[in-house]
């Protein structure tokens, strides 16, 4: 037997068998019965209640599995707000507001949008920085791959000339990866859970931007998996202290006696990209400056 013969898979594929099954030209009351089809090419049967194991299976060996052929060893995560504009979206904001209420987010939000410019900074250093280790790429830029301080991420990496990963998910709303995202390290979720998971994954550092909801869940859990051990410390910025400190009373937290007053130094503040990736720099030991 050649060394061929040995290495060769001595049974077909499913994907054989699949496109077999689509072929076939039986047309009988059985074989037209959804009882027939092939369990794993059976969209309706995997769809089903009973198979949510096997899709919270599935959303995490995909990515997976197409992070670590695409060689992506570690991510630098950016969170953030979905509703900061670009600057150059910003004019018009504030005089399209059509009560006082309106008018005062509107200036809250123009006046967030440093943040994006920063955000796209950082994600611009993390990629020209082109950290390759055990032959794979690290703190490749990941973002939840959607509009605003998510695109600013993406359109960063891509100003290097770098890949960069975006984790969509589906919502109710329209909701779509924004043209910076790598095509093929562009993912749709349909778990919270598992992409959460995939987000820290990989991660060696999290930069967290203001936001809302979404970016509280991920950043909240991020902070609980390092104080209770689940997780090695990693750098962990918040972007904007004056923002944070108004939304969030951290020292009330400690004084409050619910967490410890040590759990305060697992976060920084920053306010630019270049502290960010300065903090960076020196938790890792980084030539790249």
């Amino acid at each position: 037997m050649t060394k061929k013969d040995l290495t060769e898979p001595r049974f077909r594929r499913a994907a054989e068998d699949a496109r077999t099954a689509e072929q076939a030209v039986h047309d009988t009351p059985q074989t037209q019965d959804p009882a027939y089809r092939l369990a794993f090419d059976d969209t309706e049967f995997l769809l089903r209640q009973e198979l949510r194991p096997v899709r919270f299976q599935l959303e995490l060996l995909k990515p997976e599995m197409l992070l670590e052929e695409a060689g992506i060893g570690s991510t630098l995560v950016i969170y953030g707000s979905a509703r900061i504009p670009a600057p150059d979206k910003c004019e018009g904001l504030v005089e399209s507001a059509r009560s006082p209420e309106e008018k005062k987010v509107a200036e809250r939000l123009v006046a967030k949008a440093k943040y994006y410019d920063e955000a796209r900074k950082l994600a611009r250093y993390a990629s020209e920085c082109g950290v390759v280790e055990d032959g794979k790429r690290q703190f490749v830029v990941c973002s939840g791959g959607g509009p605003s301080i998510m695109e600013a991420a993406n359109r960063g990496a891509a100003d290097a000339g770098k890949d960069s990963v975006g984790l969509n998910i589906v919502l109710p709303h329209e909701q779509a990866p924004n043209r910076f995202v790598t095509p093929h390290l562009s993912f749709q979720f349909h778990y919270f859970a598992l992409r959460k998971m995939h987000f820290l994954l990989r991660a060696r550092a999290v930069a967290v931007f203001p936001g809302g909801f979404g970016t509280f869940d991920e950043f909240f859990e991020l902070l609980t998996l390092i104080q209770t051990g689940k997780m090695a410390p990693i750098p962990i910025m918040l972007f904007g202290k004056d923002f944070w400190n108004r939304v969030v009373n951290f020292e009330a937290l400690a004084e409050e006696g619910v967490i410890s007053p040590g759990n305060l130094d697992l976060f920084s503040f920053v306010e630019t990209a270049d502290e960010a990736w300065a903090k960076i720099r020196t938790f890792y030991d980084l030539p790249c400056g």
